[in-house]
């Protein structure tokens, strides 16, 4: 019996220094940390925008791989000027934020050209050769979920096809009921809950990199939809210009942690078990969208 107590006594020190012996997964911050300088990249100053507004910058980084045809109609009315002096015109809560013409659809509307005044439905693209990081929960509206290239996306195996989903701080370009009804001048960016429904349903173009303080904090409009009823309740629009023509001294210097490298896979982890001190109950799963891709300011 002592030789048999001994040996349990034994197996549980074991197991019981395996345990304390064995790695904690890092929280977040120190998946951050540790992450080293090539899980980073530096978005490309010919596909962001920088949407400047009186109280500070909104960074956009364009999703030219998903919709290029509006990212470069974007492109186009960013160099052209096409925005500056229009308006923040809505603010719905817990939806969106929309910028763009007031006048549109009127003789008073601001032109569109050189940049084309209709563009096709980029709704969704083919999944061949594009890069996938795969989010192992799963998804109500996908059949697949993960992140592609930066920007968190919807995949279906079986049609070959993958698309952007409106996660927070997307940001998409506005349309009539026709698919094919939209140009890329008027704009939205999610401020709340993500409205996956209108995925594949409206084309996003990119997402917001730094400053969606200015958006989401947006006194709400009282119209219909969040429109602001009155003129002198609009945001003005300093400017919105690419980053590649503004003064290299004047750009916003940020950093993205790659979705295809080791460290943003320990992230979701991170995300999906939480480890800092103040929770008491790691859920073990995560949603698409309540894994924020991590940016920073270039060190």
């Amino acid at each position: 019996m002592n030789r048999l107590h001994a040996a349990v006594s034994l197996a549980v020190a074991a197991l019981l220094s395996l345990h304390a012996n064995a790695q904690t997964p890092p929280i977040g911050a120190e998946v951050l940390a540790n992450a080293p300088a090539d899980a980073w990249r530096s978005p490309d100053p010919a596909r962001t925008v920088y949407l400047d507004l009186p109280a500070g910058r909104v960074v956009i980084e364009l999703a030219s791989d998903f919709a290029p045809a509006h990212a470069a109609n974007i492109s186009t009315l960013a160099h052209n000027g096409y925005w500056d002096g229009l308006s923040i015109l809505r603010a719905q809560d817990n939806y969106v934020v929309q910028w763009g013409d007031a006048n549109a659809g009127t003789a008073q509307a601001r032109p569109l050209a050189p940049a084309r005044g209709k563009l096709p439905a980029e709704f969704d693209r083919s999944a061949a050769g594009q890069p996938f990081t795969a989010l192992s929960d799963g998804d109500i509206y996908a059949p697949q979920v993960g992140w592609s290239d930066g920007f968190p996306v919807g995949r279906d195996p079986a049609s070959g096809r993958i698309w952007l989903a409106h996660c927070y701080g997307m940001v998409g370009a506005g349309r009539d009921a026709a698919a094919d009804s939209s140009n890329g001048a008027e704009l939205y960016a999610v401020i709340g809950h993500a409205p996956r429904h209108l995925d594949r349903n409206i084309t996003l173009v990119g997402r917001v990199l730094d400053g969606m303080q200015w958006l989401a904090t947006l006194p709400r409009g009282s119209g219909a939809l969040g429109f602001y009823e009155r003129p002198e309740q609009r945001l003005a629009i300093t400017h919105l210009r690419l980053a590649s023509e503004v003064p290299e001294a004047e750009r916003s210097a940020l950093q993205v942690l790659r979705t295809d490298s080791a460290s943003f896979t320990q992230w979701i982890e991170a995300r999906r078990n939480r480890h800092e001190d103040w929770f008491i109950s790691p859920v073990g799963h995560v949603e698409l969208c309540n894994v924020p891709i991590p940016v920073r300011p270039q060190p």
